[in-house]
């Protein structure tokens, strides 16, 4: 299942987050329930339940959507939902432990630790860029970032999602054509941190890093390109991103 930024009920939850980030939670919260109410997918549902449970106004019912949630996230074996089980089951445990039920809080610390870290992914991998390369050739940590030129990047980033490079590859730097390789990965690598857990509940883009190469081992052409507008979009909201990158 790709997480797709085109969907409608994953519209709805960045329209809500951005309310939030205005300072309007009823707002956020009338466009959460909005979402849930279209969810017509297990994924979905997961997503848009995890969101209506931050404007509950009390525990109880926080941890009624956070298991709704969980419960959807369950039925779905798949990669983009697996990271999210550890912030799943850590808020469900906070939950637990602020309404003075410290045995199901333990429990579901627990559980989060035991998914905290396990990364199942097993590709096929892709990196969107501009540069003109060849297979076999290495790609290395050192290079500036797209998104703020004043940093030089400690890892290289990839991503299981070929349109997810594909966007890179748009809003990457340089005048060359865009891009996409598919790569292998030569050392352990871990999720983004930079995107897992921050929008969207673990990391749905599947998007990784890594300090060590990642080599180039084939091409691919086929992947849904942005029309301008959505590109601009795309780049008006990484120049008013807030935050430093996690490097």
């Amino acid at each position: 299942m790709a997480f797709d930024p085109n969907n409608n009920v994953v519209k709805l939850c960045v329209q809500g987050m951005d309310m939030e980030g205005k300072g309007k939670p009823e707002e956020a919260s009338r466009l959460f329930l909005l979402a849930w109410n279209e969810a017509t997918n297990d994924f979905e549902r997961f997503i848009a339940a995890h969101y209506v449970a931050r404007h509950q106004a009390n525990v109880s019912g926080k941890l009624k959507w956070l298991e709704t949630a969980l419960q959807f996230a369950s039925r779905i074996d798949d990669d983009t939902v697996k990271g999210a089980f550890p912030s799943l089951y850590s808020n469900i445990a906070k939950c637990y432990e602020d309404s003075g039920d410290l045995v199901n809080a333990k429990k579901n610390y627990e559980i989060a630790i035991s998914f905290t870290g396990k990364l199942t992914d097993s590709g096929p991998f892709y990196h969107g860029t501009k540069a003109d390369l060849q297979i076999g050739d290495l790609l290395t940590a050192g290079s500036r970032s797209n998104y703020n030129p004043e940093v030089t990047m400690n890892h290289t980033y990839f991503t299981a999602l070929v349109n997810g490079a594909g966007l890179a590859a748009a809003l990457a730097k340089g005048d060359g054509r865009e891009r996409v390789y598919i790569v292998e990965p030569t050392g352990s690598f871990e999720s983004d941190p930079n995107v897992t857990d921050k929008k969207f509940p673990g990391n749905p883009t599947r998007s990784y890093r890594t300090q060590a190469p990642l080599k180039i081992v084939g091409e691919v052409t086929d992947w849904v390109r942005q029309t301008p507008e959505q590109l601009q979009k795309w780049r008006d909201r990484l120049a008013n991103a807030k935050g430093e990158i996690i490097n």
